[in-house]
């Protein structure tokens, strides 16, 4: 059985859960593992075996998964090949994205295997309003072992049934930090003007380097080389990977829902499937 991890993974969070689950479905026998990295560019014409099994595994952003990833993706196909669909979301709620990824994958004649919600790192996390800072962690990473190893299992018995998107559990945020964040979103949607926001990363241009780490970074070409101080706010999709992987920390992203969503979803969230 041939095992292929295919994501979308700007700042590394969904790479991290993809290759865990991986290694596991390759198992102790170590199974070839190809890697397919939709992240800077698109799927061309990646045609699944039916005697191999994927892990696809996406960023979440506000409760969908992430349009590029799914753009970027589109030239994927599969020959009834069993999947694993993998959602990673920063602490708050993954919303619907679990549901959507498995029914991008099915039209694409992909059998569900399973589907998982990961916590990863927010985009907006930094030191001063952490979210769900460092994850995946080890812990995380072992259960993301342990599915690969159920599905593994699970694949075993050739009269297996596909996994049903739509009965994977919601973690509790609670009910205060849940209302409290519905009310910000509803005053801000209500006037945006009063809160202040960037459109796209800024960067201290006495800071830049004009290494061209952010350049590389950057998933859909918003930064141009030689020009690392501006970014094209119509390009940007603010996964901040510019941010996080800048080495002279030249870089921020303002949003003022960085400070509510750190107040709010601060407590641990594991990670939840369907097998």
């Amino acid at each position: 059985m041939k095992v292929f991890e295919i994501y979308f993974s700007p700042t590394g969070t969904s790479r991290r859960v993809a290759h865990a689950v991986a290694a596991a479905l390759a198992g102790p026998d170590q199974a070839p593992v190809d890697t397919i990295d939709a992240t800077r560019v698109p799927v061309a014409g990646a045609k699944l075996p039916p005697d191999g099994i994927a892990v696809v595994a996406v960023p979440v952003y506000g409760g969908r998964v992430a349009p590029l990833a799914l753009q970027r993706l589109e030239g994927l196909s599969g020959s009834l090949t069993p999947v694993v669909a993998v959602v990673v979301y920063g602490n708050r709620d993954f919303g619907g994205a679990a549901v959507e990824l498995a029914a991008f994958l099915s039209a694409r004649k992909c059998r569900i295997a399973a589907v998982a919600a990961f916590v990863g790192e927010h985009s907006y996390s930094t030191e001063a309003t952490p979210i769900a800072t460092g994850r995946p962690d080890e812990a995380d990473l072992a259960d993301a072992a342990e599915l690969g190893r159920a599905v593994r299992l699970k694949l075993a018995d050739s009269a297996w049934t596909e996994a049903d998107a739509t009965r994977l559990k919601h973690p509790r945020s609670g009910l205060l930090s849940t209302l409290r964040f519905a009310r910000f979103v509803l005053r801000y949607r209500r006037h945006p003007e009063r809160f202040a926001a960037s459109r796209a990363p800024r960067t201290d241009a006495a800071r830049c380097e004009h290494c061209g780490r952010c350049v590389r970074l950057c998933p859909n070409a918003a930064i141009a080389k030689g020009d690392e101080t501006h970014t094209d706010a119509q390009r940007c999709i603010r996964c901040c990977a510019c941010v996080k992987g800048c080495p002279a920390q030249a870089r921020t992203f303002t949003t003022p829902f960085a400070p509510v969503l750190a107040r709010n979803f601060g407590r641990r969230k594991a990670p939840v499937s369907v097998c």
